[in-house]
């Protein structure tokens, strides 16, 4: 075939400029080292053993018994350690300095000690979900059985990804909670920071468009309905005009609250125990212990304030 059709000149030429390194800026992290980045399939398959081994035979293996369910959990552990191990190691490396030499061999020994203090955590982990799952069915008449939340409702999904994420999160990992969190979100179409707090017997009823900033805290016995923001009002800026990180600015809930439908709350104020959001609401201020705020309550405290 004649040259001319063939392109190769222009192709190495784009090759040529997509490899220097200038044009990466600050965008793209080069392993001087070689030393590797987190892995998405990696991290994929750490939620399926999680999953797995959180709730035995609705996730994974669907042969496991409970004559061979300590030797199912004991091989998905030791798997689990390892991929933990790499990934976070990986995720610890990210965070260094990229003009600076990796000593890979030191984070991989911090990354196998994370790993191993997150799988203790697994049996914490898996009493908070069962008080989601007992939530979820409770709160919700279509549900016919326990077994029909943990393999059908997507709001349980999320918030399994949420409570792996807020664990990895607390013990110090960089990045692999985020990667976690927003696998969830596009699986299910909800978005939790793993940096939010939650409480027990926590529920999401249908969930599509549900997100919860990462400085939230919501108590005990908290149920949300789709379209629930859980955000912040605005941001404080330095004096460059970036937004300052790391401030609260999203909404504390209280215990034994219901916030229904496509409804915002939003800044750091304060939801009392037992209140009540009805739908499509824009909530900026504080709620009171026990209160009932509608749309048409709303609107008149919003009439009120303007005359």
């Amino acid at each position: 075939m004649n040259k001319t059709y063939r392109q190769e000149d222009r192709l190495r030429k784009v090759a040529l400029m997509l490899a220097d390194k200038t044009s990466l800026g600050t965008m793209c992290h080069l392993c001087r080292s070689g030393e590797p980045l987190p892995v998405q399939s990696s991290i994929r398959e750490i939620i399926d053993i999680c999953r797995s081994v959180l709730f035995p035979g609705f996730y994974g293996d669907d042969d496991v018994t409970i004559y061979s369910l300590e030797y199912f959990i004991g091989i998905k552990c030791g798997k689990l350690h390892s991929l933990l191990v790499k990934q976070i190691a990986a995720g610890l490396a990210l965070e260094q300095d990229c003009n600076a030499s990796v000593d890979y061999a030191s984070l991989e020994c911090q990354a196998s000690e994370i790993a191993a203090a997150f799988i203790e955590q697994l049996p914490q982990l898996r009493h908070l979900l069962h008080t989601d799952v007992q939530a979820t069915y409770c709160g919700d008449p279509a549900a016919v059985t326990t077994e029909e939340v943990i393999f059908c409702y997507p709001g349980l999904k999320a918030i399994m990804n949420y409570r792996i994420a807020h664990a990895l999160l607390s013990l110090g990992v960089p990045i692999i909670p985020r990667m976690i969190s927003e696998m969830a979100h596009s699986e299910t179409g909800i978005d939790i920071h793993p940096g939010a707090t939650i409480g027990e017997f926590f529920s999401i009823d249908h969930g599509t468009g549900v997100v919860i900033g990462a400085t939230a805290i919501i108590g005990n016995n908290v149920k949300l309905y789709q379209g629930v923001t859980l955000g912040a009002k605005s941001f404080d800026m330095d004096s460059d005009g970036n937004p300052i990180k790391g401030i609260p600015r999203h909404p504390i809930i209280g215990d034994n609250v219901v916030i229904y439908s496509n409804t915002s709350v939003l800044g750091r104020i304060r939801i009392g125990n037992n209140a009540v959001i009805g739908g499509n609401i824009w909530v900026t201020e504080d709620v009171a212990d026990g209160e009932k705020l509608t749309q048409a309550r709303a609107n008149n405290i919003l009439r009120f304030k303007q005359d």
